[in-house]
């Protein structure tokens, strides 16, 4: 089975999609499943795992409502405020939730660099680790000093790093990202999502060749059993298109065994997520 581990859904909103930039035009309008089912069809995915981009309660309610009606959505990311006081309170609501599968925040925009490791967060991933739930890590390199201390902390909390964690492709910055992911590869709880990467390079000018340096990367750090394929869809398509970003992987993995190849594009995300 082909899973797509990493894709969102939405009604646009300006106000509420305001991180959807004038260079990223093209994705100023709605993306919902109907439209999704279609790029799959034509693309041999078999089902998906959506992710939030909206930091309310109402966005987690609004992709579970969107994977009770659509059997090929496996799985929700859904996000809550781990700062909460309340919440054992709020996790306990969702834990029963079939297609909840884990949270997610977005720690890139935090202009704090140690997010992570505030008491007040670290006191939600202490509670999300009783429920045997993920964690999407979403930052940039120059938090990954942050991410290292933190993941450390939660040995048998599972944790997926998004995005191969946003490295500079687009500026040729490598060797202070890959030191930190190489050290991060070391706790074996966690996992990378190979997507994202033609977004963080130049949108027109981006090339397989100029990836293959991060992907040598985190396969060599994290191991075929570790790494999981997403599109990033439809965020993807301010740089290309779905068929593009799923053969840079199909291309990348295309020498390793049956047995890796389809590791990589659904079984590591099937067991990383219980779908």
């Amino acid at each position: 089975m082909t899973i797509d581990s990493h894709q969102h859904f939405w009604h646009y909103e300006p106000v509420k999609h305001s991180w959807i930039d004038d260079e990223m035009a093209v994705i100023r309008k709605d993306f919902l499943p109907s439209d999704l089912k279609q790029v799959y069809n034509e693309n041999g995915i078999d089902g998906c795992v959506a992710v939030q981009a909206d930091q309310t309660l109402e966005e987690t309610d609004f992709l579970l409502d969107l994977a009770s009606k659509n059997d090929f959505i496996k799985g929700v990311v859904g996000w809550v405020d781990f700062r909460a006081d309340d919440i054992e309170e709020v996790l306990q609501k969702y834990c029963d939730s079939e297609k909840l599968k884990g949270f997610r925040h977005v720690v890139q925009g935090e202009p704090d660099h140690n997010f992570l490791l505030r008491p007040n967060f670290l006191n939600g991933i202490k509670a999300l680790e009783k429920h045997h739930l993920t964690y999407d890590i979403l930052v940039f390199p120059h938090q990954l000093g942050a991410v290292l201390e933190f993941v450390k902390r939660f040995p048998y909390q599972k944790f997926v790093i998004d995005h191969i964690a946003k490295p500079y492709i687009k500026d040729g910055f490598f060797d202070g990202w890959a030191v930190m992911m190489q050290e991060i590869a070391k706790q074996d709880n966690v996992f990378c999502k190979v997507s994202g990467m033609i977004t963080e390079a130049d949108y027109k000018s981006w090339t397989e060749a100029q990836l293959k340096p991060y992907l040598d990367l985190v396969f060599n750090a994290f191991g075929t059993e570790r790494i999981m394929f997403g599109s990033d869809w439809p965020v993807c398509l301010v740089a290309g298109n779905y068929s593009e970003v799923k053969t840079i992987i199909t291309n990348f993995i295309g020498g390793l065994s049956k047995t890796e190849q389809e590791a990589v594009m659904g079984k590591n995300a099937i067991q990383f997520y219980n779908l």
